[in-house]
């Protein structure tokens, strides 16, 4: 079990994942893919979506790379890793007991769908599936042994367990190219918000992962906008892909939820359709500026933030920490990402739904359901 990390006496304990391999570079891929199989006699089975699967020769690159130890592909994954689409690629792949390897390519939907393939192939022939996975995002979730998924009802659901985490990942500067500008943009977001709930994260330890996640949001400020000039510089390619681990990837096995930010884009990603980065360009900002406000402790751990982003600290931790969720906010529409929860065809009768599963039910009445009902108002 996780134990929480304290600041006063300074103590904690981290415990890294099985994670035994992390190559990057642009065509890393072509290079040390087969080297990267558990074995010589491995067959590894592809799991993607159809935009990389269609519209580029990206999986068809790596099943011919993979030639005879490729076992077959899926690619129909769709955004929020649906259950249907889940069921489908794991009646495939538990059927085929030669496979003892899934290679995930893509953003979140597809690595988390691999992961939870891996879970199932466990409860039923009494095994987990080496992973592999090659980001196409930034959306780092390839840094967890969770996974989340959206049932048939449109809710989401979580598997958890340290054998999930991806045992290599390959962040390759050639496939990250393909992705659409405004998704690469999106997630970098989703970065920025795993390094800022991780600084008020009560089981993120100091060293190495409060540490990592400064120098993630430094990063993130700095070569995302360089990203927008120029989205094919595998230089600044690599140095996000690099900033994305770090946001996420030393939280190891000390894991729990995440702070609210995540729960609100939990609760309005899958029920209406936004994509996981997008809720973050929504909410991340207001959800520090509210730590901030109501939070000593968090407050103290958001205005460390302040000086990676080019400003000097007051001394006061509120003031400091407020700074920091405006300069979040400024930086969403200097990227081109601000949009008001309305035009997503959120209507505002949604407020209260959204509070409701964003505070685990909580209602009128409580104080952290108006703060946060005030904070979903705030979006429209």
């Amino acid at each position: 079990m996780p134990i929480d990390a304290t600041e006063n006496p300074i103590s904690g304990l981290w415990r890294p994942t099985h994670l035994s391999k992390l190559y990057y570079g642009p065509h890393c891929v072509r290079k040390y893919l087969l080297s990267c199989l558990p074995r010589d006699i491995s067959k590894a089975f592809v799991i993607t979506g159809s935009s990389l699967a269609e519209r580029t020769s990206l999986i068809t690159q790596v099943e011919q790379l993979l030639g005879s130890k490729h076992a077959g592909t899926f690619s129909s994954i769709k955004q929020h890793a649906l259950a249907a689409q889940l069921d489908e690629v794991t009646d495939i792949v538990l059927k085929d007991t030669s496979i003892d390897t899934l290679i995930s390519i893509g953003g979140g939907s597809p690595i988390d769908s691999a992961k939870a393939i891996s879970y199932r192939n466990h409860d039923k022939h009494g095994s987990y599936l080496y992973h592999i996975t090659i980001p196409t995002t930034l959306s780092a979730a390839e840094c967890t042994m969770g996974a989340a998924y959206t049932t048939n009802e449109g809710c989401k659901t979580f598997v958890i367990h340290p054998e999930l985490a991806p045992r290599a990942i390959l962040y390759d500067a050639v496939f990250a190219q393909e992705t659409p500008d405004r998704l690469w943009l999106g997630t970098g977001l989703r970065a920025l918000d795993h390094a800022m709930e991780l600084m008020y994260h009560p089981t993120a330890t100091e060293m190495p992962c409060k540490q990592m996640c400064l120098q993630a949001a430094s990063d993130l400020l700095v070569y995302l906008p360089k990203y927008k000039e120029n989205p094919r510089d595998v230089e600044v390619l690599t140095r996000l892909q690099l900033a994305a681990f770090s946001s996420l990837g030393f939280l190891g096995l000390n894991m729990k939820r995440l702070g609210l930010s995540h729960a609100l884009g939990y609760a309005l990603g899958s029920p209406y359709g936004i994509p996981h980065g997008e809720t973050s360009c929504l909410t991340l900002g207001h959800v520090v500026k509210l730590k901030a406000r109501t939070d000593p402790a968090a407050a103290q751990n958001i205005a460390r933030v302040l000086p990676y982003t080019g400003q000097s600290r007051t001394g006061d931790n509120r003031v400091d920490g407020e700074k920091v969720g405006d300069v979040i906010l400024t930086f969403v529409k200097s990227l081109g990402l601000y949009k008001k929860l309305g035009e997503y065809g959120v209507n505002e009768d949604q407020v209260v739904i959204i509070t409701k599963s964003a505070t685990g039910g909580k209602g009128n009445g409580d104080p952290e359901y108006e703060s946060v009902e005030a904070l979903v108002k705030g979006l429209y």
